[in-house]
């Protein structure tokens, strides 16, 4: 297996690196992943999903760099993003990577800000964590039917987040919440100012 290597401009990183199989890993799935080199973990997050605009073999996307369990950063690349690399696993591929602007803050519904401000851990964690992790536990938060079931929810939130969970698992199928989504009611507040 090829090592990746790495050259970097002040905000681009361009490298090289080999498309593995998820068994190639000890994981499963029909997509391939893509390990960055090590030495640029220190142009990035060291936990949570960061946003990249980026190229693979001349073709550009854009996606989230995720972290694992060590905190090294990698790409997931599914099918059509490979076809359109023209790169099957296996094949060494040529990426440039820019990170994006910080991501978007998602507005937290007054509910969930009233229930963190009585819970310091859940709070102190909720402050740490990528606005990417904040914005899955709105929505996994938001997507419950019933306000019994959002209450639930919150509650459990609070308690994961106070133990140290930084994100939300396995939830599918949610989009984005705006303003003027019809679950929001009047929980929306204005963002703090910075």
């Amino acid at each position: 297996m090829k090592r990746a290597t790495l050259t970097e401009t002040p905000s681009t990183l361009r490298f090289q690196a080999e498309l593995l199989r998820p068994e190639a890993i000890g994981k499963s799935g029909a997509w391939t992943v893509l390990s960055l080199p090590k030495n640029a973990s220190a142009h990035l997050p060291a936990r949570g999903a960061t946003t990249v605009e980026a190229t693979i073999n001349g073709f550009p996307f854009r996606a989230a760099l995720e972290s694992n369990e060590k905190g090294s950063p990698y790409l997931r690349v599914g099918e059509a993003l490979r076809d359109a690399a023209d790169a099957s696993a296996g094949d060494t591929v040529t990426l440039e990577i820019t990170r994006a602007e910080e991501e978007p803050e998602i507005r937290v519904p007054a509910d969930l800000r009233t229930a963190l401000a009585s819970v310091p851990k859940g709070q102190a964690m909720w402050a740490a964590i990528t606005p990417m992790a904040r914005r899955d536990w709105v929505l996994w938060i938001s997507s419950g039917k019933l306000a019994e079931t959002r209450h639930i929810r919150i509650k459990k939130a609070c308690d994961m987040l106070a133990s140290g969970k930084r994100r939300v698992c396995c939830f599918g199928g949610l989009s984005w919440l705006r303003k003027d989504h019809p679950t929001a009611g009047e929980n929306w507040l204005p963002l703090p100012k910075a």
